[in-house]
C-alpha cells in the first residue's frame, strides 16, 4: 500500500509492504505530518513557532513537541560545532532544518508500534526505510544530481536506515553558515548523508553542508554516517565507507 500526498510543501510518500496495512494506517501518518505542519511552519501564521516568534507564547507555555525539538537543536549545535543553529541570521527561530527528519522519523515509529516490519517514508527526499520491499530487496534510493534533476548518479541500497540531502539547488540559500551568515554557501551544492535513522541523517547533513568544503570530512568522522558531496564544479567526493552501500553508479 503506498501514497504520496502534498503536507507541509512537499510531497510525502508512505509505502507499507505488509499485507495487514490498511488505509487507515496511511491516514494515521499523513495525520500526524499534517500536525507537524500545523506547529512547526514558520509560513502558517497560526502555528506555535510563528506565535513564538511573534512573542505571543511565554517559554513556560512551549508545548512539548516544541520543548523537545528545541532541546535536540541546542544539543545538535554544541555536537556541530555551530554550524547548525535555528535562530536565523534575520532573528526569527526557524527549525525546519531538523523537523522534518524528527517528522519522518517520528512518522516511521508510528508504524513500528503498530507491528508493521517492511516500509518506506518520505518527505522531501529525505527518507526512512525498514526491512525490504515488496520483492524482498533492500530498498533503493537515487540520488539526483543537482545539475540535472532528472538524472541519478548513485543508487544506494539501504534496511534499517535513513538518508537525507541538503543543498541549494531547489530551494536557493536556505542554509547559511551561522559563523558567517552575510556569506552565501556556494563551494557545494548536494551533500547527502546516510544514518542510522533520517532523524540523524538529516540534522547532521544540514550542519555538514554549513560547513562548506570541510562538511564531508566532519561525516568522514562522524561515526556510523556516510556522505556523498558534490561541489560547484560537479566533482564528487564521498566518505570511506559510502561505497559499500553504492549499488548502480554513473558518476
Amino acid at each position: 500500500m503506498k501514497q504520496t500526498r502534498m503536507l507541509m510543501g512537499m510531497p510525502i510518500t508512505v509505502e507499507i509492504v505488509d499485507a495487514i496495512a490498511t488505509s487507515t494506517d496511511i491516514d494515521n501518518v499523513f495525520d500526524y505530518f499534517t500536525y507537524v505542519d500545523m506547529k512547526f511552519s514558520t509560513y502558517k501564521p497560526e502555528s506555535e513557532i510563528s506565535r513564538i516568534n511573534r512573542g505571543e507564547i511565554a517559554a513556560a507555555d512551549y508545548s512539548a513537541d516544541m520543548r523537545e525539538v528545541f532541546a535536540l537543536s541546542e544539543e545538535t549545535k554544541r555536537a556541530t560545532n555551530g554550524y547548525f543553529d535555528i535562530r536565523t541570521a534575520a532573528g526569527p527561530i526557524d527549525p525546519s532544518g531538523l523537523v522534518k527528519g524528527w517528522a519522518i522519523y517520528n512518522a516511521a515509529k508510528i508504524l513500528e508500534r503498530e507491528g508493521f516490519q517492511n516500509f518506506y517514508v518520505e518527505a522531501g527526499g529525505d527518507i526512512q526505510v525498514r526491512g525490504t520491499t515488496a520483492q524482498g530487496q533492500t530498498w533503493r534510493v537515487g540520488l539526483r544530481s543537482p545539475f540535472e534533476h532528472e538524472k541519478i548518479v548513485k543508487v544506494v541500497a539501504l534496511t534499517n536506515a535513513g538518508i537525507a540531502t541538503s543543498g541549494t539547488y531547489l530551494r536557493g540559500q536556505h542554509i547559511y553558515d551561522p559563523h558567517c551568515p552575510d556569506a552565501p554557501l556556494t563551494d557545494v551544492v548536494s551533500l547527502s548523508v546516510i544514518g542510522p535513522n533520517v532523524y540523524e541523517a538529516d540534522r547532521f547533513a544540514t550542519a555538514a553542508f554549513a560547513m562548506g568544503r570541510q562538511g564531508i570530512a566532519y561525516i568522514e568522522h562522524l561515526h556510523g554516517f556516510e556522505g556523498y558531496q558534490i561541489d560547484h564544479a560537479g566533482i564528487a567526493t564521498m566518505t570511506s565507507g559510502f561505497e559499500k552501500y553504492v549499488i548502480n553508479s554513473t558518476t
